[in-house]
């Protein structure tokens, strides 16, 4: 039986075994030319420092702005020298104004108390109660009470000036000036509230 014709005519197409080496050598060939192009592009499209080219070691400052003038006395023009005065000219002066004198305290208001005429006087006076204690115990003495008068002749204020020595005899004599009524001191035609002093003496 003869073998099929497709067969035959594909062995006809097909290279020989010495040529499947020449074009494998000059398939590897080719990517060894390919590979030294591209790696000598890829060097030269680097950027290649120039040798003024700033480096770590050498930061870049700006340059510093030039000394103005007078920095060492360049530029600086010399002081004007004083002129000299001619015979019967007059130097110029200084004329201070007078200051004006200080205006005079303007005088305070008068803020004090108004002018008493006349002392409160006791009108209603009950005599105080001589303490059993103190009369058991033959305690004497004198209280001065201070008294401040009302407008309307009522105490509105009682306490001990100077004390009999007893605290008794002093409780008595203030209870029993609260209960007393004055006429009160008088400013011109006004009453006003003043103060007194009333010796209150007791005496067993």
């Amino acid at each position: 039986m003869p073998p099929p014709r497709r067969s035959a005519q594909l062995k006809s197409w097909l290279p020989s075994r010495h040529a499947l080496w020449w074009i494998l050598g000059a398939f590897v060939l080719g990517l060894l030319v390919f590979a030294l192009v591209l790696r000598d592009s890829s060097k030269e499209a680097f950027y290649r420092a120039g040798p003024n080219a700033p480096t770590a070691a050498t930061p870049d400052y700006a340059p510093l702005p030039a000394p103005m003038a007078g920095d060492r006395g360049e530029g600086i023009p010399d002081a004007p020298v004083p002129r000299e005065t001619a015979p019967g000219e007059e130097r110029p002066r200084l004329v201070e104004t007078p200051r004006p004198p200080p205006a005079a305290p303007a005088p305070a208001p008068r803020t004090g108390a108004p002018t008493v005429s006349s002392q409160p006087q006791p009108i209603s006076s009950p005599a105080p109660r001589y303490p059993a204690g103190a009369l058991r115990r033959g305690e004497r003495g004198t209280v001065l009470v201070r008294v401040q008068v009302g407008v309307d002749g009522v105490p509105t204020d009682v306490s001990v000036g100077h004390s009999s020595g007893s605290r008794e005899l002093d409780r008595a004599a203030v209870s029993a000036v609260r209960r007393w009524r004055f006429r009160p001191a008088m400013s011109g035609e006004l009453p006003v509230s003043s103060s007194v002093q009333v010796p209150i003496n007791f005496q067993p």
